[in-house]
């Protein structure tokens, strides 16, 4: 099924769409668009939100075993514990106009995050991007999280959203390194292409260049993929 981007106000509405709407950029030029990256715990979120950055990025997790918390938190893996819950980084961040993108590290934070999410959706009119690395990538180690329970529990709770789905990569400063290959690429078209909502490939901007062509026959796939 092919769709385009979602009206104003939606989850799914093109980001240059919206922040030029909203006068925050002059030009309809994704240069222009600027992240703050791990606003995980509460003096990073503090600081992101004083920010110019237009889109703020967070690491959701579930606490390590044996914590007092059940509740998501924010953080990126090896750390397993936060000062900042999803609950907490969510009350704050709803108070800006700035987009969110949440990265899911574990399929286990997935549906409480999205129960949380569901509480505050009348309050986020703005673009929300779900991220995950679902498939293995370029001299990739870490866990990929399952994607079509991922996919699947995203879309129950919000069909009307941005993923954001990706490859697990690694970097050897010592070696050559070898782009996404033409199976990585191919194996993601297989799985988005069964998907109504915009999608982006978040991708490891050092492999970008020896992926070119990989990338360009993605992108030329669907107009849903940016």
């Amino acid at each position: 099924m092919e769709t385009t981007a979602g009206g104003p106000g939606s989850w799914s509405e093109n980001i240059l769409q919206y922040f030029l709407r909203n006068n925050h950029i002059k030009t309809e030029d994704g240069a222009q668009i600027t992240w703050y990256h791990a606003a995980n715990h509460k003096a990073q979120m503090n600081e992101a939100l004083k920010s110019t950055a237009h889109m703020i990025e967070a690491d959701v997790l579930l606490p390590s075993e044996g914590s007092d918390q059940s509740q998501p938190i924010m953080a990126h893996p090896p750390e397993t514990s936060s000062d900042n819950t999803l609950q907490e980084w969510l009350t704050e961040v709803t108070k800006s106009n700035k987009g969110i993108k949440l990265d899911f590290k574990s399929l286990a934070a997935v549906e409480p995050a999205m129960m949380l999410l569901e509480n505050v959706k009348k309050h986020l009119k703005r673009p929300v991007w779900i991220n995950a690395d679902i498939l293995p990538g370029p001299n990739g180690n870490s866990r990929v999280v399952d994607a079509k329970p991922f996919i699947d529990t995203v879309t129950s709770f919000f069909p009307d959203v941005t993923f954001s789905l990706g490859w697990t990569t690694g970097w050897h400063p010592e070696k050559v390194n070898e782009g996404y290959s033409w199976t990585m690429v191919k194996e993601m078209e297989c799985i988005c292409n069964e998907l109504s909502q915009p999608v982006t490939f978040p991708v490891r901007a050092a492999l970008v260049r020896q992926s070119c062509s990989q990338f360009l026959w993605l992108l030329k796939k669907s107009n849903r993929y940016v």
